[in-house]
């Protein structure tokens, strides 16, 4: 199938992805004074005494904002707000597919951080949750830091947070398949943008001792120029060795290799540099850093991808319903690191010990378990990290 076309097909068909649906019947008068005026003055009146009763008044308490500028969507690019308006439906329809939570796209004609930030504050009031999608680094990083100092629900940039949390479960799982330990492996990333820096830094949090980014300027080191401030802040905490090289000098070695960059960076060569038992996971989209195939033929043990053609898909999908979904059940005020690790691990355990193998690390997307476990698991964290609000 010729996926572009007959999708393109399937819009025009479709014309949108979403719609609302109504949840009470209005066929009487006595309908429409419940629903409406004049009734519906007395709940308007009881959260004006207390906010927090909006959650229960209303669709707040399962209703998410997935908020784009359009800088950075999917493979495109810088295509604008409006043309990112379909990733946004789709991102919606995933959340209700997966999680049973009502998504709201929301695009944005900024790109300045203070508009963003005064927008999104601005209309947090009717959500119980915001997910931030598609925004380029290193914007992202300041919108999300200042919208979770401000706001009183969870703020949570999946292309960030989402992706960190699927990776991690695949990682855990394939340690145990080749038998090493997350204390002592080192671990390779190349991509230092959103996605990078947000596993590079939640790896570090689940254990990780021995890691080196690399991105255009080549492995991320102190004091080098041509560095972000987020990279500046990354290559403090990693590279213990100093190396000053590039993504091959990286690589000799290693065993780990994620990556969050470009197609076809990666050499059969590089890959046979890593120790016995290398984990490889290039993620880049459509056209992974390095194909599959050629990884297994450089002597890679355990091979997964962001495409859903070949074995072990690492798919934002196993993650954000379920952490929406428990965030929601908990009425949190925030997505933590606690309640990340707590998905992370949730997904990994869904894989058990007698199914776990090179070719299966990572429960099927369309398995029914995942959204409940991690929903499960995060409200558990939530409420254990006092976030939880009921």
């Amino acid at each position: 199938m010729n996926y572009a076309e007959e999708s393109l097909k399937k819009h025009y068909e479709w014309r949108g992805k979403i719609e609302v649906n109504a949840r009470v019947e209005v066929k009487t008068r006595e309908d429409l004074s419940l629903a409406y005026t004049p009734g519906v003055a007395q709940p308007c009146l009881e959260i004006q005494k207390d906010e927090d009763k909006s959650f229960a008044l209303t669709r707040r308490w399962n209703t998410v904002a997935v908020i784009t500028d359009g800088t950075a969507v999917l493979g495109l690019g810088d295509i604008g707000p409006v043309a990112g308006m379909p990733v946004m439906e789709g991102k919606a329809l995933l959340f209700k597919a997966f999680g049973d939570v009502d998504a709201i796209p929301i695009c944005i004609k900024s790109k300045d951080v203070d508009e963003l930030v005064r927008t999104i504050y601005l209309i947090s009031g009717s959500f119980g949750g915001i997910n931030l999608e598609d925004i380029s680094a290193p914007r992202c990083f300041e919108v999300e830091r200042r919208l979770k100092e401000i706001c009183d629900i969870p703020v949570f940039h999946d292309d960030q947070h989402g992706t960190a949390i699927v990776l991690a479960a695949a990682l855990l799982n394939a340690l145990k398949v080749v038998k090493k330990e997350i204390e002592k492996v080192r671990v390779v990333i190349n991509g230092a943008g959103s996605a990078g820096i947000a596993i590079a830094n939640f790896l570090l949090g689940l254990g990780v001792t021995d890691m080196i980014v690399c991105d255009r300027i080549g492995t991320l080191l102190t004091g080098k120029d041509g560095m972000t401030v987020p990279q500046a802040e990354l290559a403090a905490k990693t590279n213990r060795a100093g190396l000053d090289g590039t993504l091959a000098d990286a690589l000799c070695g290693a065993d780990v290799f994620i990556g969050v960059s470009a197609p076809g960076i990666v050499s059969k060569e590089m890959i046979a540099s890593m120790n016995e038992g290398a984990i490889v996971f290039p993620m880049a989209n459509p056209t992974p850093e390095i194909m599959p195939e050629l990884a297994k033929e450089g002597g890679a043990a355990v091979i997964g991808t962001g495409r859903s053609d070949y074995n072990n898909q690492i798919n934002n999908v196993l993650a954000f319903p379920g952490i929406f979904r428990g965030a929601l059940d908990a009425r949190a005020t925030e997505i933590n690191e606690e309640m990340k690790r707590a998905a992370a691990y949730a997904i990994a355990e869904l894989v058990s010990d007698e199914e776990l193998s090179a070719d299966y690390i990572l429960p099927n997307a369309f398995d029914e378990r995942v959204g409940k476990a991690v929903a499960a698991a995060v409200a558990a964290a939530a409420k254990a990290t006092g976030a939880a609000r009921i």
